[in-house]
């Protein structure tokens, strides 16, 4: 069982082998292709590098200011969100980067830089951009009016024809004209002119530049998305990261150095903004506030003058501080009592367990005691661990305990008792003092009212006054809004188009188009190419494969593959036949439909057969289209010879009459098929062709019968009870799959003798059949191999193996 099972996996692996290794090699016949894609891949990678335009990668980096410092006390609260998780700085940072995200901030950029003005240098195919700077002149459109620069378009080519003069050629209109630099002139899109940059328009004569316009609205779209702005990675970091990708460093430098600009005006000026609303709220409470003080002044020495008043609030200070320390003693009193009482209900609910200890009393004797007893607790818990409560030592500790619980009982009974008398004489001092308190002077109430309002507004007075010198020195200093740890930064290196990537890009794509290519080839070709196909649809054996060949008929002593795959199918059909050496053998040859090589069949196994020494007899049966001698190449014989038609019409003549002997080179006789007669299937059914098989039988060891399609015509299934076997020969690359079902219907009911087919027609070099054991040691399959070609097998191998 284990032979079995380890034999099962050998074929599964040797199949799958065979599986993968003709894939490789179906796709690997056409590698003229993949390195002729992969080439034009290449070329055309090379001219994308070469002609497309550059982005480089310009980045920045700032510093916002820690507002915590600015909270005072609330700056507690950001530590505790901090520690919970949550970042208020984070919060800050993030708020800031959609402010520096704003189209109304980026438009501000764009105006300032005339964003909406593009020039570009040309050099052949070649374009650099430059900014307004770089440039040899200066693009203004006259109306600055915002509606039209939001809907403006337009384009111009502009060639230097001297430091004064240009020639302007619009894009849309193809239009040309001279243009004098300085002058104002119209255009589709309206008033423009053009002023030179002296420094640079001298040295560019002779060259042509690109000016594009495009409307402010979508600049500044394309520009919120091409600005990079993100946090730092680290966690409570005010660091805002910048970056951005461009054609031109300068530009995408100006850029960001304006976007960090214009934020760092904009805070300015909202912090303006905010001291002088700061400013005017104080200076307008001060003078309310400054009115209130001093009514509430006067109404105090109006008081004082109307109730001659003294300095009895001194004393009505000293009276309140003692009523505060009586209430202190009687709460001290209250709390001690109640910790007597809930240790005297511990001690009487507990049974010689453990007392709670240091709860507050202050009889430093019942602590101790409470101490003791404990200890003496967990001593005998301790014993009980490791004997029983019999042990004399364990009864002495319990008598000790109860002895000590008694004495604990009489202590907090007579601290109870010291405290109810100190509690009692608190009491008695606390209402001494309120009667005192109720007898001052309801004129010193009304006082104390009076200056409380004074105090308060004294307080809030001084605060504004405070606040608004903090608000004038904070607007006189000037504001460090934030702090630029990196203006803008790039280098000449760019980062687009990344080359390696392209190259990477342009072979993946020169292996996929023709891989997709042939792999649509494949899906869609519905001709049978290999065994495998034959398998699939039905169960007949196969006898052998026919490589495709140049050659119509082998020579002798030949060791071409085509020669050794007719002596491979001369062994199977030897097996097919049975062992029997002394009876003659018809073999039947047929197809499908013509054109599928079952005269190049029959003719060339005729052959293989003659020379391993065998008597053989070819027969011509396809009565409709003969083709046995032309294959042969002794269509001169037709002409001076009779064929089978002839002998069906008339049987009196004598058959040996009809054999071609051993015809020039060929060691085989041939009985060729005759003329065309009208009537092919009715001949075939008078019974005379069975007489020429018996013959044919007496005479020859191998009798092959070339006979007509089968999907065609119904002659050879006339005749087909004659034949010992039947090959049934199938074209690779030239039969539909779907015709198939005719040999497989015929198989099935057994209208056919002994069926096998023949795939005949096998490209080997394409990766279509198994070839096995084809030129081994002859010619074609050992020296002509390359060098390459080993290789390429061993690579074949190793994939096959995975």
């Amino acid at each position: 069982m284990n032979n079995n099972t380890n034999n099962n996996v050998h074929v599964q692996e040797a199949e799958q082998e065979i599986n993968i290794r003709a894939l490789i090699e179906q796709y690997l016949y056409y590698w003229k292709w993949f390195v002729l894609a992969m080439c034009i891949a290449l070329l055309g990678a090379f001219a994308y590098l070469t002609y497309a335009t550059k982005q480089y990668t310009v980045d920045a980096k700032i510093l916002l200011p820690d507002e915590s410092s600015a909270k005072g006390e609330l700056a507690g609260l950001a530590d505790l969100a901090s520690i919970t998780g949550s970042s208020g700085s984070s919060a800050q940072v993030m708020d800031q980067i959609d402010v520096l995200k704003s189209r109304r901030l980026i438009n501000k950029v764009v105006e300032k830089l005339k964003l909406n003005v593009t020039y570009q240098s040309k050099d052949g195919f070649h374009k650099s951009f430059l900014t307004a700077d770089q440039a040899p002149f200066k693009f203004v459109l006259l109306n600055d009016n915002p509606n039209y620069l939001d809907t403006v378009r337009g384009g111009f080519e502009i060639e230097i024809l001297s430091a004064t003069q240009l020639l302007l050629t619009d894009t849309k209109t193809k239009k040309d004209v001279k243009y004098n630099l300085g002058n104002k002139l119209n255009t589709a899109i309206g008033e423009i002119m053009l002023i030179p940059n002296s420094g640079i328009i001298n040295k560019v004569v002779g060259k042509t530049f690109e000016v594009s316009v495009q409307p402010m609205v979508k600049v500044r779209e394309e520009l919120v998305k091409a600005i990079q702005i993100s946090p730092n990675t680290e966690k409570q970091s005010n660091i805002i990261n910048f970056g951005m990708t461009l054609s031109s460093v300068k530009l995408a430098q100006n850029i960001i150095d304006e976007l960090i600009n214009q934020y760092n005006v904009d805070l300015t000026s909202d912090k303006n903004k905010l001291t002088k609303a700061t400013s005017k709220f104080i200076s307008d409470r001060l003078a309310i506030i400054s009115g209130d003080l001093s009514a509430v002044d006067k109404n105090a020495e109006q008081f004082k003058e109307g109730n001659q008043l003294t300095d009895v609030e001194a004393e009505a200070k000293l009276y309140l501080e003692t009523a505060s320390e009586s209430d202190k003693k009687v709460m001290e009193q209250r709390t001690q009592l109640k910790l007597v009482d809930y240790m005297r209900e511990s001690i009487k609910s507990n049974k010689a367990e453990l007392l709670p200890s240091n709860i507050g009393l202050q009889d430093l004797s019942i602590e101790k005691t409470i101490s003791e007893y404990n200890k003496m607790v967990l001593e005998r818990d301790d014993l009980l661990q490791t004997s029983t409560s019999d042990n004399p030592v364990v009864q002495n500790i319990n008598d000790n305990i109860r002895t000590l619980n008694l004495n604990l009982m009489r202590s907090l009974d007579n601290y109870r008792a010291v405290t109810q008398l100190a509690l009692n004489s608190a009491q008695g001092k606390k209402s001494e003092l309120q009667g005192k308190l109720g007898n001052l002077p309801k004129t010193e109430r009304g006082y104390r009212d009076i200056s409380r309002q004074q105090q308060i507004v004294e307080t809030l007075y001084l605060f504004l006054l405070q606040k608004r010198e903090e608000n004038e020195i904070k607007a006189a200093a000037t504001p460090d809004n934030i702090k630029i740890i990196d203006s803008a930064y790039g280098t000449d290196i760019p980062v687009a188009p990344k080359k390696s990537i392209i190259l990477l890009a342009a072979l993946i794509l020169g292996l996929i188009v023709p891989f997709a290519a042939i792999y649509l080839k494949f899906l869609f070709d519905n001709k049978v190419q290999s065994r495998k196909d034959i398998e699939q649809a039905m169960k007949v054996p196969v006898l052998g494969e026919i490589p495709t060949s140049v050659k119509h008929v082998i020579e002798e002593n030949d060791r071409s593959p085509l020669a050794e795959a007719f002596r491979i199918l001369r062994t199977n059909m030897n097996f097919m036949l049975g062992t029997k050496k002394d009876q003659s053998k018809v073999i039947f040859i047929t197809s499908t439909t013509s054109g599928e090589g079952k005269s190049f069949v029959s003719t060339n196994l005729a052959k293989i057969l003659a020379m391993s020494g065998k008597n053989v007899l070819l027969i011509g049966a396809d009565i409709r289209s003969p083709r046995v001698l032309d294959y042969l190449g002794l269509s001169h014989l037709q002409h001076t010879n009779i064929g089978i038609t002839q002998y069906m019409i008339n049987p009196d003549m004598d058959i040996a009459n009809i054999v071609i002997k051993t015809p020039d080179t060929y060691k085989f006789d041939i009985i060729y098929s005759g003329y065309v007669a009208p009537n092919p299937a009715e001949l075939l059914m008078n019974g005379h062709f069975d007489d020429v098989i018996d013959y044919a039988r007496t005479h020859y060891d191998y009798v092959l019968v070339d006979t007509a399609p089968v999907s065609l015509v119904t002659d050879t299934l006339l005749i087909a009870h004659n034949a010992d076997l039947t090959m049934y020969v199938t074209r690779a690359n030239y039969l539909d799959k779907r015709l198939l079902n005719i040999p497989k219907e015929l198989f099935e009911q057994q209208k056919l003798k002994n069926m096998a087919v023949v795939l005949n027609d096998v490209d080997f070099a394409r990766g279509y059949g198994y070839g096995y054991g084809y030129g081994y040691g002859y010619g074609e399959g050992n020296t002509s191999r390359g060098f390459w070609k080993k290789y390429l097998e061993k690579f074949i191998n190793f994939f096959s193996r995975k």
